[in-house]
């Protein structure tokens, strides 16, 4: 994916301040907009400006695209990390499916999701009362916390301004309750820890977008988890009862007779808890002992010998 440098779209420098993102958005956009503009590429032109002023114009995803710019390199394939907007506070509702479509592939992927607050988008509130905005934010949790419940501690980044305009991020910390049997892309509501309201109204509300941090061994599917379980060949052969890892604790598995491997075997109920809960579903995959001492080359010349079995039989050759 192509990285997106907004700077150098509004020709501005890193460190300019809002007043510097404004005045040269506006600047631009005389330029480039295509009801007044002699540019053979105003359209586009335009649409580039209008994407570059709804980051850096906007003080919670400027400061989030700038610690994650930092990271890119010129010449580099850009890709963002997993979950590189975990814990970013973003304001306001974010943009509609009609509103990504004049954005840039880079922009989605970064933004589509917890993007708040479009260019453009209004003047500060007036003076009669208003509801606080509600905050979003994406927090990642290990998979046994949505089996179980648990009181965790997040903490969260908000964008700041100081005086000179310039933009960095405050970390701060919430207790928050994980529901037991929350799915991934569920929202934790925590009432009254969004924005302030006026004139005395009460605040808005902050929604932690749930995710599962990455695992070796489980894959997540709705409420169904996803593990492969290694067995010997002669577990999978003669059948045996093994010894399997859950996220909810270790259970006994049946290997049944004859097994192959991405045979799947299901344990009902086994996945994340709900109404109805989710199924665990074990891959069987046989894992073959390695030839690595002279004992262990003698039984595999033997079983080449005794069984003389040939697993491409079916393919014609």
């Amino acid at each position: 994916m192509e990285f997106k440098d907004y700077y150098q779209v509004l020709g501005l420098d890193k460190n300019a301040s809002e007043a510097e993102i404004k005045k040269s958005y506006r600047k631009l956009a005389r330029k480039y907009h295509p009801d007044v503009s002699k540019e053979a590429d105003a359209e586009l032109r335009m649409k580039e400006v209008n994407e570059a002023y709804a980051v850096l114009g906007d003080l919670e995803k400027r400061a989030a695209y700038d610690q994650l710019g930092g990271r890119y390199r010129d010449g580099q394939e850009f890709q963002p990390p997993p979950n590189w907007d975990a814990g970013f506070e973003f304001s306001g509702a974010g943009f509609s499916a009609a509103d990504m479509g004049d954005f840039s592939e880079f922009f989605a992927n970064l933004f589509g999701q917890a993007a708040a607050g479009q260019a453009g988008r209004g003047g500060r509130a007036g003076p009669r009362p208003r509801r606080g905005e509600d905050h979003h934010a994406k927090i990642v949790i290990d998979l046994r916390d949505a089996y179980q419940g648990a009181p965790r501690t997040v903490t969260l980044r908000a964008a700041r301004t100081d005086a000179e305009g310039r933009v960095s991020m405050q970390e701060y910390s919430l207790s928050v309750q994980i529901p037991k049997g929350i799915k991934e892309g569920q929202h934790i509501r925590l009432a009254g820890q969004g924005g302030p309201g006026s004139g005395g109204s009460a605040a808005g509300d902050l929604f932690l977008e749930v995710h599962f941090k990455q695992d070796p061994h489980y894959r997540v599917d709705g409420r169904d988890v996803y593990l492969s379980l290694p067995v010997t060949p002669w577990e999978a052969a003669l059948g045996a009862s093994v010894e399997a890892p859950t996220p909810s604790g270790k259970v006994q598995v049946k290997i049944p007779a004859n097994s192959q491997s991405g045979r799947k075997l299901r344990l009902k109920g086994r996945g994340i808890p709900g109404e109805p809960a989710g199924d665990l579903y074990l891959l069987l995959e046989i894992a073959l002992p390695p030839a690595d001492t002279d004992k262990a080359r003698q039984l595999y010349e033997m079983m080449a010998r005794e069984m003389a079995f040939n697993p491409r039989l079916a393919m014609g050759v």
